[in-house]
């Protein structure tokens, strides 16, 4: 379950009677940042009963017997140890200290012992690889950083690893995404305990949104998974990283790596974290945006340079991901750049407002009708054609929009044309389904 819904999973197993609900272990590593190390702390470590927030009894323990330095070399004294796991309803692992190096088997120990006894057990960030370690996550799904979301699926093949979502709760188990996600997972802790009522106050308090909309997927970068360059595959992501401005689809990649388009999903799923065309139209529309940041290419010219065989397919991707078309997203940066002039200024927000609308009632002129299935936007003519082509209605055409691809073509979401070695037998006309993932969230 992602963090767009509104109820959490029931929890199957009943906590044990010496463990209490409203206790919450926080467990500290050395190494660990301070700013993830805080945040459980101040949720659920300060008394706000005055606010209407319901108190919870915080428990700090100490995940191993070394002195816990963090962030800044500062030195943390934990008053309680692993022992006190065993009163705690709830045990929160804010962060942990390094993805490549395994955490202490005691503390395993007593993840596992805190699970098999009923408790809720929360993984913030990099958090998720002690979970992972233990083999809690093992068959579930799961999510972290953005950064390290790549790793942590090569690295435990058995967990569904989501990069996209802020925070997953899979009932007893739950997991966030970097740093500000594991205040919105801790603010919906609060929210399945004592209500909406209760996390909204706790919110206000914390002056943050009582509940985000999105995922990680406006955050992303195009960096490559940190253990990506000893793997065969790291050849061809980089090739394609430095090619998104050439028409591709995820037919070609495959032949690029010497493989089958099933063993190529496999493999890219199993080093990335997900699936190939989705990744390839995240990396597309990324680009798109440092494009509308940096350059004065139309939304038309920045859609060529990303990939996109039309605006109709950029327009519709750009907007699931990062919530705005391209030309209102333009003027919003720009509106926030302090060196933006009297006649670069866009940041009215009746501007805003008629940017956007003028986006969608684009696609009227050009003749497309945006129909939309599973991942991919699939525009389609209308009846008729450009001046001079066989079934014109008459109408004039318009000169400044280019013409649109074959009528019965329907527009894949980042694949150009195939080669004509690879549409040799294929149905014309048939759209790609982006890859489902094995086990859906939620």
């Amino acid at each position: 379950m992602s963090q767009d819904s509104t109820t959490a999973p029931e929890t199957s197993r009943k906590l044990s009677g010496r463990r209490r609900r409203e206790i919450v272990a926080v467990l500290l590593f050395s190494g660990g940042p301070i700013f993830e190390s805080s945040i459980p702390l101040s949720v659920f470590g300060i008394d706000r009963q005055d606010a209407g927030v319901p108190r919870y009894r915080l428990l700090v323990c100490a995940g191993e017997d070394v002195p816990l330095r963090t962030t800044g070399g500062l030195e943390l004294t934990a008053p309680y140890g692993l022992e006190a796991l065993s009163r705690a309803g709830t045990v929160v692992v804010p962060a942990w200290r390094s993805i490549t190096q395994p955490p202490p088997a005691a503390a395993l120990d007593a993840l596992r012992r805190a699970h098999e006894e009923g408790a809720r057990i929360v993984g913030l960030c990099t958090g998720a690889f002690v979970l992972a370690a233990a083999g809690l996550l093992d068959g579930r799904p799961a999510t972290t950083h953005w950064m390290y979301a790549p790793t942590l699926a090569k690295r435990y093949p058995s967990v569904h690893v989501d990069p996209r979502e802020l925070f997953v709760d899979d009932g007893d188990i739950l997991t966030s995404a970097g740093t500000a996600a594991g205040i919105d997972l801790c603010l919906h802790i609060v929210r399945t305990d004592h209500g909406a009522d209760a996390a909204g106050a706790l919110a206000r308090r914390l002056v943050v949104p009582p509940r985000r909309g999105g995922g990680q997927e406006r955050y992303l970068d195009r960096s490559l998974p940190e253990e990506i360059g000893a793997d065969p595959l790291a050849e061809v992501v980089a090739w394609a990283l430095e090619h998104l401005h050439e028409q591709f689809d995820v037919e070609a990649l495959a032949a690029r790596a010497y493989m089958s388009r099933r063993t190529f999903d496999r493999r890219f799923r199993s080093l990335t974290g997900s699936a190939p065309l989705q990744w390839l139209i995240t990396q597309r529309v990324l680009q798109a945006q440092r494009l509308l940041e940096t350059s004065d290419y139309s939304v038309d010219e920045v859609a060529g340079r990303c990939g996109f065989r039309s605006p109709v397919a950029l327009r519709g991707h750009f907007r699931r991901q990062l919530g705005s078309s391209p030309a209102a997203y333009r003027a919003a940066y720009r509106a926030r750049r302090p060196q933006a002039g009297p006649a670069e200024r866009t940041d009215r927000p009746d501007r805003l407002e008629r940017l956007d609308r003028l986006e969608r009632a684009d696609r009227p002129d050009r003749e497309v009708i945006e129909q939309r299935s599973g991942e991919h936007a699939m525009p389609l003519r209308r009846p008729g054609g450009p001046v001079g082509h066989p079934g014109h209605t008459g109408q004039p055409a318009h000169h400044h929009h280019p013409p649109h691809p074959d009528p019965g073509k329907p527009e894949s979401d980042a694949y150009a044309p195939r080669l004509p070695e690879q549409a040799t037998g294929r149905a014309s006309g048939r759209p790609t389904l982006p890859g489902q993932r094995e086990r859906p969230v939620g």
